[in-house]
Formats: structure tokens, sequence, C-alpha cells
């Protein structure tokens, strides 16, 4: 016997006699995915600037063959040809043992002078003020004692009495001797309690300034034994190794930066007058397909070669790196889109249309669906690019004027795609 359920469409109940039912389950169809929003603007048509394509070459914004400020035996040579260095790293080391003893004495002798300075201007201290001080009035003590006891003796010897002249005079001299003793010891301890005169702190001011000259210099001579990198780049080129003489002025290692790159083109005469500073710019390079690269005119060079009457001309571009390794290297051809002075009619879509990455760029025109303008099938469109004009660029492809390109929302879309309007972009 058979039973089917009366829910079809979810289950069927087989019913064998014997057997339990068992529920064989029908698989629904899988629901379409809704159709992604997306912003759109129409490609327009109009008169912009004549441009013409003009083949460069790819060359570092800057370049730097680093040599030697002093003469020394390398000990130290941790770059090679390609490694990525940033400014300040050490391309080499000179040997530097002996300055570095004259350091270490010049540093000594800094510190003694500088010991030598705290002393004068700290003073005396309170341990010296008062010994001064205690024999300043033992001195004093004295004085009075010896004083005393010629005043006697001048007193008897004013009476006639026991004291002589050889007792008086004596008796004079020990108090005189005694005044000079406390004099001297009261000057002491005035000198103590005042502190070194200025020009003594002077002095040893000036001694200490020397002595920090003298380090600074042997610093700074430490210091030019080390070959650094002026900037961020990479080794090009190496010209020494361990162990070789270096003499002042000899090339150790050439660093070229390529985190940004110029493209050199030689400009016709008749064009180079249509170019200006800052100026966009559309170049192509065909060792980085994947990429699309957007540069400004960034040198206008007014010396011609007089045999092709041609302008250099650099255009600056930001490079990627990828890996530590720059994408865009030195060498590459690179063709360049410029504008020469006259109009031609051109295709023109927003920028934020194009989607960069792939091996071509390309534009995503939506195809309207007959029964809803509002929804649309979209297929990718290979273009290529020309000149900048505004917020919009000019594309050659299979386009016309009118067509619909996706300007957000692109990222992700893939041919044949559903797609949702939600509003139409004008052109800036």
């Amino acid at each position: 016997m058979r039973c089917v359920s009366p829910l079809i469409g979810v289950a069927l109940l087989i019913c064998v006699p014997g057997l339990s039912p068992v529920a064989v389950a029908q698989s629904a169809p899988p629901a379409e995915p809704p159709p992604s929003p997306v912003k759109v603007s129409p490609v327009i048509e109009r008169q912009i600037e004549s441009s013409r394509t003009v083949v460069g070459t790819v060359q570092p914004a800057r370049r730097s063959v680093v040599g030697s400020a002093v003469d020394g035996r390398v000990v130290s040579f941790p770059v090679e040809n390609g490694d990525r260095v940033a400014a300040g790293d050490t391309l080499a080391q000179l040997r530097t043992d002996t300055l570095q003893w004259q350091l270490a004495a010049g540093k000594a002798e800094q510190r003694l002078r500088d010991e030598e300075l705290a002393e004068l201007t700290n003073g005396t201290d309170p341990e010296t003020i008062a010994n001064l001080e205690a024999l300043m009035k033992a001195a004093e003590s004295q004085r009075d004692h010896a004083k005393s006891q010629f005043t006697r003796m001048e007193s008897l010897f004013q009476r006639g009495q026991v004291a002589t002249q050889t007792q008086l005079d004596e008796a004079q001299s020990q108090a005189s001797s005694a005044l000079q003793e406390y004099v001297a010891a009261k000057s002491l301890y005035d000198l103590a309690v005042r502190g070194p005169r200025q020009e003594k702190i002077a002095q040893a001011e000036a001694r200490l300034e020397m002595q920090k000259a003298l380090v600074h210099e042997l610093e700074d001579r430490i210091a030019r034994h080390t070959v650094v990198a002026p900037f961020d780049g990479f080794v090009v080129a190496e010209h020494t190794e361990v162990g070789q003489w270096a003499s002042s002025g000899d090339p150790i290692a050439e660093v070229a930066q390529f985190g940004e790159v110029d493209v050199r083109a030689n400009v016709l005469e008749g064009q180079v007058a249509s170019l200006r500073i800052g100026q966009e710019v559309q170049v192509v390079v065909p060792a980085a397909p994947e990429q699309q690269w957007q540069g400004t005119v960034h040198r206008i060079i007014p010396q011609a070669d007089v045999r092709s009457r041609t302008f250099p001309v650099d255009i600056r571009i930001t490079n990627w790196i990828e890996q530590d390794v720059p994408v865009l290297k030195a060498g590459f051809l690179a063709s360049v889109r410029l504008a020469t002075g006259g109009t031609q009619k051109s295709l023109l879509v927003p920028k934020d249309a194009l989607v960069l990455g792939g091996r071509q760029t390309v534009v995503y025109v939506v195809d309207p669906l007959p029964e809803d303008r509002q929804t649309g099938v979209v297929r990718p469109v290979p273009v290529t690019i020309g000149l900048s004009d505004g917020g919009a660029i000019e594309v050659r492809g299979e386009l016309s004027a009118d067509d619909r390109v996706v300007v957000e929302g692109n990222e992700r879309l893939e041919r044949g795609d559903r797609v949702r309007i939600l509003s139409e972009v004008a052109h800036e």
C-alpha cells in the first residue's frame, strides 16, 4: 500500500507492508538572490582637449650615490643590491677603535671639568667654614690675651714697678703678633664664607666648554665613519666590501627612492606648450598592466634636445611597494597620454566607474530589463583610459553615449548580475 501525504511539495510518505513509513523530502528550487543596489551615471560625449601618446621611461624620483666622508677601512657592509633601507640605516661602518678610546678619555676629562666647576659653584663646604671659624675665634682669644698682657706690663712699667723695658717690648711684640694672626684667620674665614671669585668660576666654565667641544668633535668624527642612507629607498648599486679601504669621497653605495617614480618622456616642441605643472596624466606601463597608473606633470625642463627638438617632461607617480619590492621599477617602458592643444569629441565616465586591479580596466554597463528600467543586468566593458576632465575621464571601448555605468556598488559585480538602480548621479 502506498500513502501520499497531503503536504504536497514537502514530503512523500511511502507505506510498505511490514515496514515503517519513510519520508522523502522534495528539495525546493533555490531562491534567486535579490538584485544588488547600485548607483549609475550616464556615459556622456563632449568636446575635450585632444591628446597624443608619447613613450617614456620609469626612473626613481630621487637617486643618491652615497660616499664616505672620511678615510678608513670598511669593517661592516650590511646591505646588498635590492635591499630596502630607511633613512638613517647603516650602509657601511668604518673602523673607529682609536677614536672610541679618545672619546672615552675626552668624556672622563669632561666629567673632571664638570666636578671642578660644581665645586667652585657650590662654594666652601660647611666643615671647612666651621674649622676656619674655630681658628679665627682662637686667634681672637689669643689676641685679646696678648693685648691684656701688654696693657698690664705697660701699667707696671709706667709706675716703675717690676716690669722692665725688655718685658714691655716683648709684651707689645706678642700683642702685635697675636693681632696679625687674628687678622689672617679672619680673612681666611671671610674668604671661605664669601666663596670663590666669579673670575675663577668663569675660568672653570670656559675649561668645561672647551672640553665639551672636544667631545662633540670626536663624536662627529665617529659619526662620519658610519655611512647611512639619506632617505627611504632601495640599494641599487654596491661600490665597496668589508676589508676595503675607503678614501674620503669614494662611493659606498647607491640608493634610489621608489615610493614615488618619474616617467621621463620627450615631448615635441609643438606639444610642450600645452602642458602645465600639476596637470593629471594617465600612464600605461606594459610591465604592470594590472594597475592603472595616474600621475601629474611634475617637471618641464626648458632645454630641448637640438637634434630631436623634444623637451624632457617628468610625470610623477605614486608607486606601490609589494613584499618589499616596488611594482614600478627603473627602466620600465611607459606610455603617457598628454594634451596637445586642440579639441576632440570623446566619451567620458565618472572616475568612480572604473574598476581597477584586474588584467584590464573595465566599467560595468547596466542593460535595463524591459519590464522595469530601475532594474537590469550588468556586463563588463574593457576600456582604455585617456585624459581627465574634472571628475570625469576619457574612455575608449564598446560604449555609446547615454549608456549607464555603475559608479557605486561596482566592486563585487560580475557579468550577468542583476542590479537595482537606487539613483542616477550626474557628472561633476
